[in-house]
């Protein structure tokens, strides 16, 4: 997918032009929920249906549900907020397997490169929902919790949902990466572990409504 025989300075102008039309199309959006998870997991899997609930629930709220755009998970979610009173929106990625856009979204935007979708999840993110997936997911949720960790990002919630799934990961961070010093309690503490949508959406909709009354009193 890298492009080795374009000239540097036209692969800038390519980036360039990426950023500005994600900004553009996305502009009006104040605030959204990304939710991410594995394209793998299809409709017959426990969290395709959570990740739907998740998405409707929000949706019905009042809040914008962003997504890679693809199959599973990211299908799911979209399929929930879709039509049911905020906007359903995916950012899809040119990949040579698995990225194909599903057909529940009202914005729907392609991207070649992965750091300029990146930076368009996080610009209008008040949090990060997170079910079972793979690599992609894992690079999602890792960067936003280090944008949070160094103040990069204004903090807000990044909720795992899947406790049988989640818990080994979070177990190893405990007893490892925290007890060796490399990360410290309060970055554990960023992380949001419960098993269901309702619970994932109220901790959401319980932030958005703290954050939209702090704006109104600023």
């Amino acid at each position: 997918m890298f492009d080795k025989k374009m000239p540097e300075a036209w692969r800038v102008l390519r980036i360039q032009s990426e950023i500005v039309d994600g900004i553009e199309h996305l502009v009006k959006i104040q605030h959204a929920v990304n939710i991410f998870g594995s394209a793998r997991l299809t409709e017959n899997n426990p969290y395709y249906g959570q990740a739907e609930i998740l998405g409707r629930l929000l949706s019905q709220a009042g809040i914008s549900v962003i997504t890679g755009g693809g199959p599973g998970i990211m299908e799911a979610a979209n399929k929930g907020a879709y039509q049911n009173g905020s906007l359903s929106i995916g950012l899809n990625i040119t990949l040579p397997h698995e990225q194909k856009p599903n057909p529940y979204q009202d914005i729907s935007l392609s991207f070649r490169y992965f750091f300029v979708r990146k930076f368009m999840f996080l610009k209008h993110a008040i949090a990060f929902a997170i079910f079972p997936g793979g690599y992609g997911t894992l690079d999602e949720m890792f960067e936003a919790l280090t944008l949070i960790q160094t103040e990069k990002s204004e903090p807000f919630p990044v909720v795992l949902v899947g406790k049988t799934y989640w818990q080994g990961l979070l177990t190893w961070l405990q007893q490892e990466v925290l007890a060796k010093g490399c990360i410290n309690h309060s970055d554990l503490a960023l992380i949001t572990l419960v098993d269901s949508a309702e619970e994932a959406a109220q901790i959401i909709i319980d932030h958005y409504r703290k954050h939209i009354s702090s704006q109104t009193e600023t």
